[in-house]
């Protein structure tokens, strides 16, 4: 259990008792439980904001709960490596900038296109009463930290925060985590294989295509990219859903 106290802490602001994992790669296996978590958490406050049927204001407040309760680390690293990726020529000018704390206007243009792509995408499927698939985006998300974080060395020589995740992580750790995520997209999902199916693929194709762009740019992965596969993990998984209700022939 200690690996769970450890995913609860890193990916939330809660302050959970007892001790963490020895190595924090064994925290992996939890993060699309904490996942699941936090997106009944973020649906359930939509829902009840939902009550005044001011969808607008619901998506605004989903959005900022999930900023809130996760520090917003995850916006932060997608801005980092945006500026990092778009800032710099070399894998050493693009690790250096993502190491800086300031934001720059590569990463301050992205994150507003982003948040304002995700109220969007919220705003329907709020509407429309798909509440928990609000919860598999978020879930499948930290299943693509995962696989991330599994599949590519840590980028930087002299370590960082998110070594510990990262060393010592392998197949077991995705197999676990995936088998988790489905487990709980059947739970969300209802028995519907479809849109349960098409979301998992969404989030194994974000996590894939984020693996190679990270692997090209700075030859592995930090804490930041972890974050950025999350963002974007989110807004293509609910995209995705929000497409295959509106296309009623797929």
């Amino acid at each position: 259990m200690r690996g769970l106290v450890t995913a609860l802490r890193t990916l939330t602001v809660l302050p959970v008792p007892g001790k963490d994992a020895v190595r924090f790669s064994s925290s992996l296996h939890w993060f699309p439980v904490v996942g699941f978590l936090l997106g009944i958490v973020e649906a359930g406050f939509g829902y009840l904001v939902m009550l005044s049927g001011w969808s607008e204001i619901a998506a605004a407040g989903v959005l900022l709960v999930g900023v809130v309760v996760t520090r917003g680390i995850h916006a932060d690293g997608f801005a980092d490596v945006i500026d990092g990726f778009f800032g710099g020529t070399t894998v050493e000018e693009r690790l250096r900038i993502m190491k800086d704390p300031a934001v720059g206007s590569f990463g301050a243009i992205a994150l507003i296109l982003l948040f304002l792509f995700k109220w969007v995408v919220l705003v329907r499927l709020l509407s429309l009463g798909l509440y928990v698939w609000i919860v598999a985006g978020v879930m499948l998300a930290r299943l693509v930290q995962v696989i991330v974080a599994s599949s590519l060395p840590y980028a930087r020589s002299e370590g960082g925060t998110a070594a510990g995740f990262v060393e010592g992580a392998g197949a077991l750790h995705i197999f676990v985590a995936i088998l988790l995520s489905v487990i709980g997209l059947v739970i969300v999902s209802n028995g519907m294989l479809l849109p349960g199916g098409i979301a998992l693929f969404t989030a194994l194709l974000s996590a894939g295509l984020t693996a190679l762009v990270s692997l090209k740019k700075i030859r592995g992965v930090t804490g930041d990219i972890l974050g950025a596969s999350s963002e974007i993990t989110e807004v293509l998984v609910w995209s995705a859903v929000a497409f295959w209700v509106e296309v009623p022939f797929i």
